[in-house]
Order: structure tokens, then C-alpha cells, then sequence
């Protein structure tokens, strides 16, 4: 299907894009590379966790009014928001980076490896950039740099949406994330199109990934707390057994995913990952409490999963006498690349990156908080190679561990195409 339209693609791409300025964006950010290493390196070094990100913040704030970019600070705690107005007339497109740290100890022997320490739930930990947000900032200031440059040739204005908090905000009574921050503030509002990347560390270096449509999960935190009757362990018929309820939903809740949702079209997770109940072994008790993660794509499969966990986890109980109460907190939503907009931009991937280095990825049941920008206006998230040429992605350290590493020879293909978008989707909107 996709090389049936390729060809019009990249009619339209040439006819309407503005590849004319494609050399001199290749040409800078080639020039600014070292630069950005610098920045990745020092902000890895200087991680800060969600909503805390104030030298970071800082740093970009000055870098974006180094530029001549109009920069409003402290949207959503420590959001830095800047934007570039070009020389002509034409639409708002926002770019976004996310700024977050996590509470990770990092164990990869690097010169600019982070010492930083911190309490986290209670605990002592490092702080760690071990999901990449350093390289995204590192890059979207390269190309903040890039595009002002050439600001008078631009048919249109760019918004830098440098984001607190895509890790989310755990405070008691609080869950909450940067890219909801901002999208209440009114951070969409004047945009027309918004783009992201995410570098991956098992991606080699190089090479682009996307999909159109829902491309990663939404997720949603599960509690199931089953209510019986006590009873001594020696006489269990004189009570209702809330374990043995509780074992039967677990089992219930995987027809779910083999009985209920179309796994042809979009996979789907339900998985418990606590069970507590019970003091002493000859002791039935009064409750079980179940707490798990719900991944879905799209909102229809969403409320698909959500109906029949209550369903099942409800009359299960109450087939055995006792009852179940199901409380399902949404959190992120899915991640959909618009299917349009998605497919204008092929062409400006292929272009930065190369054909045979465009990969069209299967969904992920990761989340990504940049799905809030989604929801508003029509948006693209893209996955960025940060793993070494040649490299092995099944021995390579994932995402939120010790040992999490990223090779900064992608770093300029990031700035290239995100530069891409940005000029290319001005010029369709002509």
C-alpha cells in the first residue's frame, strides 16, 4: 500500500515542500554538531527529574534568546516555550523536546557520566537521563539555532516546546504530566501541526521509524480489590474466599485479550502486577487487593478493555459470593500519528535520512505523554536511531536501566529532519 502512494508523495514533497532550503539546513546542522554533543553531554551530566528541571531549563531559555527568540518561561513549573516568527506569513508548527530525568543510578563508565543523587518514594537514588530526553533537548536547541538562521525564509512561525515532566509528576494525591500541563495552559492553542522525536537506544544509529495511525499504547493503572467474608482456614465454607476469587479474575481477565479485542489490528495488554491479601496461613481473608497496567491503542479498544475488565472482574465475584469493586485511572492516551499528515511527511523522512533507512514500525505498548499535543492539534512522533552501526539490539541496554547508552552520531539526522518537517509543511500549506 505504501508504495502505492509513494510516488505522489514525493510529487507533492517537491511541487509543495520547501526543499530548496534543505542544503543550508544540512549544511548547519552539520557545522553545529560538536555544539550539540557539548549540550547532550552536559545536561546528561546534570539530569533533574520531572518538574525540577530548572538548570535545564535555564540553559535553554538562554540558548532560545541567544537566538532572537521571543521565550516565555515557567509554563508548567519549569516549561520553556519559545517561538520563532519567520519572515513571511504562513502556519504555527511546534516542535517538542521533553526535559526529565528519572531516578535511575547509571552504571555506564562515561566521562560525563551523572553522580547526581536524590529521595525518590522514600528511597536514596541516582537521577539519570536513561530514556534520552538529554539527546532530545540537545537536538531541538540545534535546531531552534538552524532554523533562525534562515528565519526571513521561513512561510511561518515555529513554536520550541522544551517540556517538564513527560515521566510524570508522582506526589501524593498527584499524577500529572508536562505535556497535560501545557496543553491546559494553552500551549496548542495557535499551532496547526506539532512534531516529536524519541531516540532509541536499540534503533541503529542513522535510521527513522514511524507509523501512522495509534503507533504507541495508551496506559491506564488497574485496581481490583475483591471483598469477601473471613473465615478460618480449616472451615472455608463458612466464609467467602476472596483469593480464590481473586486467582479466578487474573485468569479471567487474559479472555480479554484472546477473546474480546481484535489483535489482528492493535495488540493490547492487561497484566496484574501485585496481589495483596491475607495475614497468617490458616487464616481466610476479609479482602484481596489486584493492582496492574492496561495497554490499548485507540479510544474504541480502550473502552472495549475497560467494559469487559469491569464485566468480568465483577461477575466472576459475585458468582462466588463476594464482590468486586474496579477502579481504572487513565493516565497517558494513545499516541496517534495522524494518518495525513503522517503521509505527507514520508517524503521529508526519506529525504533526511535516506530511503532504505525509513523503517514502518510495529505499535508499541510503551506510552508517550507527547499523545496530550495529539489530542488538539494533528501530530507526528517518530522514533530516532541512538544505537552504534552495527550493533545488536537484543544485547543492547533498553530504555530505563543502568546501563541505557546512546551514540551521538545521530544527533545531526535528528536536527536534519525535524528541520525537514518544519519547512516542508509550510511550504504544503502555501
Amino acid at each position: 500500500m505504501r508504495k502505492l502512494i509513494l510516488p505522489l508523495l514525493l510529487i507533492s514533497g517537491t511541487a509543495f515542500g520547501q526543499s530548496k532550503l534543505r542544503p543550508a539546513i544540512d549544511q548547519k546542522a552539520a557545522s553545529i554538531e560538536s555544539k550539540v554533543i557539548e549540550w547532550r553531554r552536559d545536561i546528561h551530566q546534570n539530569p533533574e527529574l520531572g518538574n525540577n528541571e530548572f538548570r535545564t531549563a535555564k540553559k535553554v531559555a538562554d540558548h532560545l534568546r541567544s537566538l532572537g527568540i521571543e521565550v516565555t518561561e515557567g509554563m508548567a513549573v519549569t516549561g520553556v516555550v519559545g517561538v520563532l516568527k519567520g519572515g513571511k506569513p504562513g502556519p504555527m508548527v511546534a516542535l517538542r523536546a521533553d526535559m526529565d530525568a528519572l531516578p535511575v543510578t547509571e552504571r555506564v563508565d562515561l566521562p560525563f557520566k551523572s553522580t547526581v543523587t536524590t529521595t525518590y518514594n522514600g528511597q536514596e537514588t541516582g537521577v539519570m537521563h536513561a530514556c534520552g530526553h538529554d539527546t532530545h533537548v540537545a537536538i531541538l536547541m540545534g535546531v531552534a539555532e538552524v532554523l533562525a538562521g534562515m528565519r526571513d525564509q521561513l512561510e511561518g512561525s515555529v513554536k520550541f516546546i522544551f517540556q517538564p515532566a513527560e515521566e510524570g509528576i508522582y506526589e501524593p494525591g498527584v499524577t500529572t504530566w508536562g505535556a497535560k500541563q501545557l496543553v491546559e495552559e494553552g500551549v496548542m492553542k495557535d499551532v496547526d501541526a506539532i512534531f516529536g522525536l524519541h531516540i532509541s537506544s536499540q534503533t541503529e544509529v542513522g535510521k527513522i521509524g514511524y507509523r501512522s495511525g495509534p503507533a504507541q499504547a495508551a496506559v491506564d493503572n488497574l485496581e481490583i480489590i475483591v471483598h469477601g467474608t473471613q473465615a478460618h482456614g480449616a472451615s472455608p465454607w463458612s466464609g467467602v474466599d476472596p483469593i480464590v476469587t481473586a486467582s479466578q479474575i487474573v485468569t479471567g481477565l487474559q479472555t480479554i485479550l484472546s477473546r474480546s479485542v481484535n489483535i489482528t489490528q492493535n495488540p493490547a495488554v492487561v497484566t496484574v502486577g501485585a496481589i495483596h491479601g491475607g495475614i497468617r496461613h490458616n487464616i481466610i481473608p476479609e479482602k484481596v487487593e489486584m493492582i496492574g497496567t492496561i495497554r490499548t491503542f485507540g479510544d474504541e479498544q480502550q473502552a472495549l478493555v475497560h467494559k469487559r475488565i469491569t464485566e468480568i472482574a465483577t461477575n466472576i465475584a459475585e458468582s462466588a459470593g463476594a464482590r468486586a469493586e474496579v477502579n481504572i485511572q487513565k493516565l497517558y492516551p494513545s499516541t496517534v500519528n495522524d494518518p495525513e499528515l503522517t503521509s505527507k511527511m514520508v517524503a521529508s523522512m526519506e529525504a533526511a535520512a535516506g530511503k532504505e533507512n525509513i523503517n514502518y514500525n510495529p505499535p508499541v505498548t510503551g506510552a508517550e505523554d507527547f499523545s496530550f499535543y495529539q489530542r488538539e492539534k494533528p501530530g507526528l512522533f517518530i522514533g530516532l536511531g541512538g544505537m552504534k552501526k552495527g550493533g545488536d539490539p537484543t544485547k543492547t541496554p533498553s530504555h530505563h536501566t543502568p546501563d541505557f547508552y546512546i551514540d551521538e552520531g545521530g544527533f545531526v539526522l535528528g536536527m536534519r529532519v525535524l528541520s525537514y518537517f518544519v519547512v516542508d509543511y509550510m511550504g504544503m500549506k502555501k
